[in-house]
């Protein structure tokens, strides 16, 4: 059932929309007069309130681990006799895609060469030291904590859609129950969720497009800048709107598995190709010194020495998490009736980070590979431009034009389903009333898609990594609060069904 004209809620519509604009409208027109208040604004709240978004992130975990292990890991997203609607296999590839976006591929290719110049805890730069926290702060950051913070809107979302039957997927349910229908603090949640969504997906398009474009020109000798950006974003557009035409089951499914096989034919081939035994030993290794330092990288806040990476990095990733968090705890949740909170929990927080953690290992260290032998100075690329050094790294692989051309496309389909998947959450959000097995109206994901269009080009236009963080970093800070209101809903409505007794 996938045509279906769903009115939408016009005070939330309108306001959303507005916002965005006033927003994006002076990053394109007052860039440079808008851009260093940005990072100023950030410094101001990394510095001050970035505690809230590690306690965030510790609280996620802590609160999964009971519900995960508890006596309510069996609970299901719906009634005994409901069954899940996709195959596993379709199931992880859709939420491992509206998880991640293209940007996984940015940072993995990247990420590495930021902290080997400019590592944590003190340690000297470009020391044997740096290389193995530059190789292993990449899989903490996209790891277990990213999908917890994800998994607890899903589980909260989820049980108020399929169990409590509240007609809405918005992130007021998950925070105010029934009372959603009539709290004057629905409007101000639901509206801090699409302006953290818009955020956080924008976000990550800035960061997808330029590599896209970088790969395009490399291909074909295109000039790079903002006109093929935004060509770009076009694309991927009119990729979601195909999409969105075709419908859940034809479309983003399609998507999303199409993009699973072609990850894994194009990381075996690095592997393969590049140092196989360099690229396993190194990442055995990260994730030994992820596994053997875990509570002291996500508790380091660096308040004696005061390095500023904790906040430039781990209260970014948080944040941005945090962001995303409700929109893919709606998506996730229209995808997952018929499975358990243990299955739910476990399998974001597992395969979400094995995925993850493969772009990592096998392109970051392959990067890193190359910097190490001299073939290539790719940590002093990396830092001077990253797109483009991302395309001379992939081309210089054997076949690097077709390897090249594999890896486009899959930033470019990664980029096309976070436009889908966020699409979807922000016409979920504005919709009046949505059952299960309902979807908002075709016209009004497709509105969301070029709504999200217009962030990024924002944030293009401005420049700069800070100015992109910043941008997550404030629109994901109202959204860190109401995590702990979600978990006393979740607890509340737990002890009242399966506590009678």
């Amino acid at each position: 059932m996938e045509e279906q004209n769903k009115p939408i809620d016009k005070p939330t519509f309108i306001i959303a929309v507005i916002t965005v604009l006033i927003v994006a409208i002076p990053m394109i027109f007052l860039n440079e007069t808008v851009g260093p208040l940005i990072i100023e604004l950030y410094d101001w709240v990394a510095f001050n309130l970035g505690m809230i978004f590690i306690w965030a992130a510790i609280g996620s975990i802590i609160f999964l681990s009971w519900l995960a292990f508890g006596k309510y890991g069996s609970v299901k997203f719906g009634g005994p006799e409901d069954e899940p609607e996709f195959s596993t296999l379709s199931w992880i590839a859709m939420l491992f895609s509206a998880g991640v976006g293209g940007a996984l591929l940015y940072w993995a290719s990247l990420e590495w060469a930021l902290y080997y110049v400019a590592p944590p805890f003190g340690v000297e730069a470009r020391s044997t030291e740096a290389i193995k926290w530059a190789t292993s702060y990449g899989l903490f950051h996209w790891g277990f904590t990213a999908w917890g913070i994800y998994a607890v809107p899903t589980v909260v979302m989820g049980y108020a859609f399929y169990v409590k039957k509240i007609p809405y997927l918005r992130l007021s349910a998950a925070v105010l129950g029934r009372k959603s229908e009539t709290s004057i603090w629905a409007k101000p949640i639901d509206l801090a969720f699409m302006i953290g969504l818009i955020g956080g997906a924008g976000t990550s398009l800035a960061l997808s497009t330029p590599v896209v474009t970088a790969g395009i020109s490399e291909l074909t000798g295109a000039e790079r800048g903002t006109i093929l950006d935004v060509l770009v974003i076009v694309i991927c557009v009119s990729i979601f709107g195909l999409s969105v035409y075709l419908g859940l089951e034809k479309g983003i499914k399609k998507l999303a598995d199409a993009n699973l096989y072609m990850s894994i034919v194009f990381l075996i081939f690095v592997l393969i190709v590049g140092p196989t035994g360099f690229i396993l030993m190194m990442g055995t290794e990260s994730i030994g010194t992820v596994v053997n330092n875990v509570f002291t990288m996500i508790t380091w806040t660096d308040p004696v020495e005061n390095s500023g990476f904790v906040q430039s990095w781990t209260i970014f990733y948080w944040a941005w998490w945090i962001a995303f968090a409700p929109f893919v705890g709606i998506f996730v949740t229209r995808i997952s009736k018929g499975r358990t909170f243990k299955q739910i929990i476990l399998s974001m927080c597992a395969f979400g980070s094995l995925g993850a953690w493969a772009f990592y290992i096998v392109l970051g260290n392959y990067a890193l590979s190359l910097e190490l032998t001299g073939v290539l100075p790719m940590a002093d690329m990396m830092n001077a431009d990253g797109p483009g050094a991302i395309a001379t790294l992939v081309n210089s692989l054997p076949l690097g034009s077709v390897a090249l051309f594999i890896f486009t496309t899959v930033v470019i389909i990664y980029v096309a389903t976070t436009y889908d998947s966020a699409s979807y959450a922000l016409a979920s959000a504005a919709t009046k009333e949505l059952h299960a097995g309902e979807n908002p109206s075709r016209w009004h994901r497709l509105f969301w898609a070029f709504v999200l269009g217009i962030l990024p080009v924002g944030l293009m236009f401005i420049g700069g990594l800070k100015v992109v963080q910043s941008a997550v970093l404030l629109s994901g800070l109202p959204i860190a609060l109401t995590f702990f209101f979600m978990m006393r809903t979740l607890v509340r409505w737990l002890k009242e069904d399966h506590d009678e007794a």
